[in-house]
């Protein structure tokens, strides 16, 4: 069976928050599951670097909106024949409660602004190397703690984000099952496509292995991609300008 890459274009700024959001959240539970003061510290950059997007961003609006869109259609959809009406109404039952949890919550990141131990070691974190014991001798003390007490600190920290997490995980599952693969090739390495008002997100798969990636350009009414070399050897441009064949999924 062959081994496939996935790359995920955002259409919209939204997506694009989903994204980031969900992929500091693995970064963040990677750094708290190591030991060592290395992963620690690049636990506590994580943490900082998702309080600042929350703090830039209203993502709660946007999430609550597309909660109430997947209950509209799961409430459609219930009515249809051979439906999963069990499954159907417990992920429904979810959602509502998520969205429900999120209308009557607190701004994201206001519990760990309150935190006065981060609130001490924040600001060190945003100049290079000023992480040393010299520096943050209370996050030195930290770092030396028993670890289940430092465990229990950082448990709590993530928990902030739970309910935030798994609202975009939800809704990027729905948006990335919307639509389904279709095998398209790209003359020259160049493909371009037309979206329509409901795609949010392209999808591209590729086969593992090959000298090259895709890139994409646009906006919600249109898109292009365009194949590139990884390493570009002597006598070629970086542009692939063979004829590539490629997985792609408008969601």
């Amino acid at each position: 069976m062959a081994n496939f890459t996935v790359y995920e274009f955002p259409l919209k700024e939204k997506v694009r928050n989903y994204l980031r959001i969900e992929q500091l959240m693995g970064q963040l539970k990677a750094g708290a599951s190591g030991l060592d003061a290395g992963m620690q510290l690049y636990f506590f950059e994580q943490l900082f670097t998702l309080l600042d997007l929350f703090e830039r961003i209203d993502i709660r609006t946007d999430i609550v909106k597309d909660l109430d869109m997947h209950e509209k259609n799961l409430v459609h959809w219930s009515q249809l024949p051979n439906i999963d009406n069990d499954a159907l109404q417990q992920t429904l039952r979810t959602i509502i409660t998520i969205r429900d949890n999120l209308k009557q919550s607190k701004k994201i990141s206001a519990a760990l602004k309150d935190d006065k131990f981060l609130a001490s070691i924040r600001q060190r974190f945003a100049i290079p190397g000023a992480t040393c014991s010299f520096d943050l001798p209370n996050l030195h003390y930290w770092m030396h703690l028993p670890i289940a007490q430092r465990q229990e600190d950082v448990k709590q920290w993530i928990q902030c984000f739970a309910l935030t997490e798994e609202a975009i995980s939800i809704t990027l599952s729905f948006l990335r099952e919307r639509s389904v693969y279709s095998t398209e090739t790209a003359n020259n390495g160049f493909y371009q496509g037309v979206a329509d008002d409901k795609n949010e997100l392209i999808r591209i798969r590729c086969a593992s292995g090959t000298d090259f990636y895709p890139t994409l350009s646009g906006n919600k009414y249109r898109y292009a991609l365009r194949f590139m070399y990884f390493n570009p050897q002597e006598g070629r441009s970086g542009a692939v300008e063979q004829h590539v064949q490629f997985d792609i999924a408008a969601c």
